[in-house]
């Protein structure tokens, strides 16, 4: 037989032991902060029907839908239609013959479909969060993967602003306690609207948000092409270049805004968001909030407040973002239902977390005691100290097999469990163990029965 190349799909990942323990503690931490805030979880499935997906996260995000072959494709009756449908998919075109479900491509949309569905037995506003992985047919690179965990909250059935410094909040409070610098960004997607208004109108919006949605990565001049090529004219580039090149603290930005735009009411409402947002208030200052008016989020359904966040000090691509999504249920028949959410990249956050060395030590923990096995009645007096220390809470494992003491101890050392409890005849004739530090060969010699009142 011969032999199989074994490999991974290009942009998934295995994780072992210590990598899985250091990101649910990531997943511990978020979802803590969550359930302070009141929300509760959710899961849907890991396929949605495509018609779902489709047309929801603009041209450039349906491209990288991962589609999923129809069952029964192999059966000799759909062979000639396969053929067929494949040449349209292939130019493409959706087509249910081959495809009707696909990989969920985030958690929002799935997310809007379960309130569609069940709007009238939740109570409102509803507040969920949502921890699962997502797929994206993406290039792979630093922080970008095909298969990835989001981890969102969102509230629907207000339109409330406190919400949006809720969520504010939420973001401050999640990177404090992870150890991460921060800088929370925010924008109002009316502000960008009211920039379509004075550049032609409010068709030319998602060509100009999809632009500046990219400018951190092709820079103003290949920002400008692509506005040209979308059919902008020279003044009207112009006013977005002079949009994009605002600066300054937060007050000095929200004065070149109001100087920009505050002629137009769709403007005017966009300041008056980001003004409550910024503001100390009765809430109090919100830490690492800036106002940045070149995020743009280049997903079509937010329509008012939008963050990002992205981690001071490394060179990583945004760790969460969101914002107000007021009719996103709409897309499924159901309308006036407001929304707002936020989303956390956990694989980028883990990368930042391991660069800059943030993780705790107690994330490394697992088993804390290995019993060494010695022979059959050793063994079976290990067996029962070992039982009573699981029910205190105690990670402790039983070597199986009865071998040489180099070998266990080296099973100890590459599981970096920190100690062992040796149980020989001696120990076993007058109920004694001895327990041993791996960090220092440190060990002394208890009676059974003062090993377990330790705990």
């Amino acid at each position: 037989m011969a032999k199989i190349k074994v490999s991974l799909p290009q942009g998934t990942r295995d994780f072992n032991a210590e990598v899985v323990r250091k990101r649910n503690y990531i997943f511990q931490t978020i979802r803590t902060v969550f359930e302070l805030y009141g929300f509760e979880p959710l899961e849907t499935p890991a396929m949605e029907n495509l018609e779902t997906l489709m047309g929801k996260y603009g041209d450039e995000g349906d491209k990288l839908i991962f589609k999923i072959l129809n069952n029964g494709l192999d059966l000799p009756e759909k062979h000639a239609k396969a053929q067929s449908d494949f040449e349209q998919v292939l130019a493409g075109k959706n087509n249910t013959g081959i495809t009707e479900r696909a990989l969920k491509y985030d958690l929002t949309i799935p997310f809007a479909r379960y309130v569609a569905m069940n709007h009238g037995q939740l109570t409102y506003p509803y507040k969920r969060y949502q921890i699962q992985p997502v797929w994206r047919a993406d290039r792979p690179q630093k922080g970008r993967y095909r298969e990835f965990y989001q981890c969102d909250a969102d509230v629907v059935g207000s339109q409330s602003l406190l919400l949006e410094k809720e969520f504010a909040a939420i973001y401050a409070r999640v990177f404090e306690q992870l150890g991460i610098d921060v800088v929370i960004k925010v924008n109002s997607r009316k502000l960008l609207a009211a920039l379509a208004e004075v550049c032609g109108g409010a068709d030319q919006l998602t060509a100009i948000t999809v632009a500046i949605d990219k400018l951190d990565k092709i820079g103003i001049d290949k920002v400008k092409t692509e506005l040209t090529s979308r059919g902008l004219t020279h003044e009207q580039i112009h006013q977005i270049e002079r949009y994009l090149q605002i600066n300054g603290s937060n007050e000095q930005k929200m004065e070149q805004i109001e100087a920009l735009l505050g002629h137009t009411e769709t403007g005017q409402k966009g300041m008056e968001e980001l003004r409550y947002l910024i503001n100390a208030g009765q809430f109090g200052t919100i830490p690492n909030l800036s106002i940045d008016f070149t995020l743009a989020r280049g997903l079509n359904y937010y329509t008012g407040i939008i963050f990002e966040v992205a981690a001071r000090n490394v060179q990583m691509g945004s760790i969460g973002g969101g914002g107000r999504y007021d009719d996103l249920t709409g897309l499924f028949g159901i309308s006036n239902i407001p929304g707002v959410g936020i989303s956390f990249g956990v694989d980028r956050i883990y990368d930042v977390m391991e660069e800059l060395n943030l993780f705790p030590a107690q994330t490394k923990n697992g088993t804390q005691y290995l019993f060494f096995n010695l022979g059959t009645a050793e063994s079976t007096k290990a067996f029962s100290l070992m039982q009573v220390l699981r029910t205190k809470g105690i990670a402790c494992e039983l070597y199986p097999d009865q071998v040489k003491f180099d070998k266990q101890f080296k099973y100890a050392e590459k599981k970096q469990i920190p100690h062992v409890v040796i149980i020989g005849s001696n120990e076993l004739e007058k109920d004694q163990c001895v327990v041993k530090k791996l960090d220092s060969s440190e060990q002394i010699v208890l009676s059974c029965d003062d090993f377990l009142l330790q705990f």
